[in-house]
């Protein structure tokens, strides 16, 4: 892929791949791109891949050459024969963002994160996301681009960003992947109530007073199901901690004041086709049924070790320590 140098400080350039404006890169869909890696994936003419797309040999070599987008029935088309034949489109996908993740400089104290919205963004970015998230309110971000993708396939008018945070002069507090970050999840998710204003309720109702980002775990839908597992009472917070660690989850990074916010710099914002949706729903449910099924054999072996969550807020609401 062609890359251009320009101060974007003061220029905006387009093309037919991305534009910049203010030096945020915005990538296009890139169909173009896509569908050529596809056919030279099938090793297909341009005249095959026309005749299996019951479309005509001029159709494909417009989409080639970046005149016209496949509509969403083409696209369609395309996601069965990509299907039939095992294209990686997943993959490429990803192999889009980390392309575009290289284009942007390295300084030290930047810390590169992954961002999906469900319909873009616009404005000032601020900690304001529904209460009941794993760490509170704030602006989520990630290092695994497929969480992100994940979280925004089923949406049409999503989009994908890399950002940046600048983290020299913010209050941090990392997590560690134990028993301390389920009960801050606990917390914040509403699961805590019963046992309000005891010395373990503050606790986590004060562990994030004075940051401005808080690093830990992903609660992605692999961990969820374990998490939600452990709140219902059905596994202990060993087979919990085992599940965490075994999952080997990607991290979050959460900015939880307007200081952490105003940190952030959006890098690059990448469109998704259609056709990538549509992988992208289909992995995530194959590596949840996955994740699944490697925590449900982890609570099976550590089903009699540990404390169950209700055993636990007994505890706090004792005097006790978990």
């Amino acid at each position: 892929m062609k890359w251009i140098l320009v101060d974007t400080l003061t220029r905006n350039i387009t093309s037919d791949i991305f534009y910049i404006i203010n030096n945020v890169i915005f990538w296009r869909s890139d169909m173009k791109n896509l569908i050529k890696k596809i056919r030279f994936y099938l090793n297909m003419s341009q005249t095959e891949f026309a005749e299996y797309m019951n479309v005509s040999f001029a159709t494909v070599n417009r989409w080639e050459n970046g005149r016209a987008v496949p509509n969403k029935l083409a696209q369609m088309r395309l996601h069965e024969l990509c299907k039939a034949r095992a294209v990686p489109v997943y993959d490429m996908t990803l192999e889009k963002i980390a392309e575009a993740a290289k284009k942007i400089e390295a300084v030290h104290g930047k810390v590169l994160l992954y961002h999906g919205s469900k319909s873009g963004m616009e404005g000032v970015i601020e900690p304001k996301s529904r209460k009941q998230c794993d760490f509170g309110r704030g602006f989520y971000m990630g290092t695994d681009p497929g969480q992100a993708l994940t979280l925004i396939c089923d949406y049409e008018k999503s989009k994908f960003y890399i950002v940046s945070v600048d983290t020299n002069k913010l209050e941090m507090l990392t997590i560690p992947a134990d028993i301390e970050w389920a009960m801050l999840v606990a917390y914040n998710r509403g699961r805590m109530e019963s046992i309000k204003d005891t010395e373990f309720y503050n606790k986590y109702r004060n562990m994030a007073a004075g940051k401005d980002l808080l690093i830990g775990s992903i609660a992605n839908d692999r961990m969820f199901y374990v998490i939600d597992n452990f709140f219902i009472g059905n596994i202990t917070d060993a087979a919990l901690v085992h599940s965490l660690s075994a999952l080997q989850l990607g991290s979050q990074y959460v900015a939880v004041s307007q200081r952490g916010c105003d940190a952030i710099h959006i890098e690059a914002e990448i469109e998704l086709s259609y056709l990538e949706r549509a992988f992208i729903k289909e992995v995530a449910e194959e590596n949840r049924a996955r994740g699944v099924s490697l925590a449900n054999g982890i609570c099976k072996n550590y089903r009699r070790e540990g404390l169950f969550f209700d055993e636990i807020l007994d505890n706090a609401k004792a005097g006790g320590k978990q």
